[in-house]
């Protein structure tokens, strides 16, 4: 084991967030007990899966394209694609077990049948998803670190954004939307380098001609105080 890795043979991962904030209400902790691991992708842990074998997608989801969200929130952008889109199946990634529990409620109450949950980091998702597997990815308002000394912490660096275009098909769509200007310039720096081409589409593009565009309440929360979302499309080269 070198020193660069965790006894389990994970390597050793900055994690930047919060696993759990404030107290859970008991019905999300029955959503959690009661439905979290019937909606798990497969293997996705280093301790269940430490030799990195990819999980099974088309045990999943037959022969549907595959989306994925990176950091979902509270999860009312992914069940508003799942329901809109159920010939397609979405994973999403979220660490912050409170953002689940809203989830599974949500899952619950739209009857959506086409999601698996990640409760946890991307970056191990993206350790186990087939080479040009995901059609479509989004990234809807991150941590946007803003204190300059944090930026590396942000996920528009390569990496994490070397990885995702490793599971991107060529041609596959990457949304991004973000409330902080510096995080537009980061991105618009950084994703092209990875493999990505800008498409300058914005809002109206995400409603037309796709139109699946939802505002969630990290967009309504930059309008209260005054932020104006920014949109961003890239594809994949």
């Amino acid at each position: 084991m070198s020193d660069s890795q965790h006894p389990s043979g994970a390597p050793w991962r900055n994690f930047y967030g919060r696993f759990k904030g404030k107290g859970l209400r008991k019905s999300q902790e029955a959503w959690l007990d009661e439905d979290l691991a019937k909606l798990a992708p497969g293997k996705v842990g280093w301790d269940e899966n430490p030799d990195r074998e990819n999980i099974d997608l088309s045990a999943l989801f037959g022969d549907r394209d595959v989306w994925l969200e990176i950091g979902f929130g509270g999860g009312e952008h992914m069940v508003h694609q799942a329901v809109n889109n159920p010939d397609v199946g979405i994973i999403g990634c979220e660490p912050y077990i409170n953002g689940v529990a809203m989830l599974l409620g949500k899952i619950r109450e739209a009857k959506a049948g086409n999601i698996r949950v990640h409760p946890g980091d991307a970056r191990d998702m993206f350790d186990v998803l087939p080479e040009q597997s995901i059609s479509r990815a989004f990234l809807l308002y991150p941590d946007p670190w803003p204190k300059k000394r944090h930026h590396r912490r942000r996920f528009v660096t390569p990496e994490h954004l070397e990885p995702l275009s490793r599971v991107l098909k060529p041609g596959a769509i990457f949304r991004v939307a973000t409330d902080i200007p510096d995080y537009v310039r980061q991105t618009l720096e950084q994703v092209p380098s990875a493999g990505f081409e800008w498409l300058a589409e914005g809002p109206s593009d995400w409603r037309e001609p796709w139109g699946d565009w939802i505002s969630t309440r990290y967009e309504q929360k930059a309008f209260r105080e005054g932020r104006t979302p920014h949109y961003l499309t890239f594809r994949k080269t």
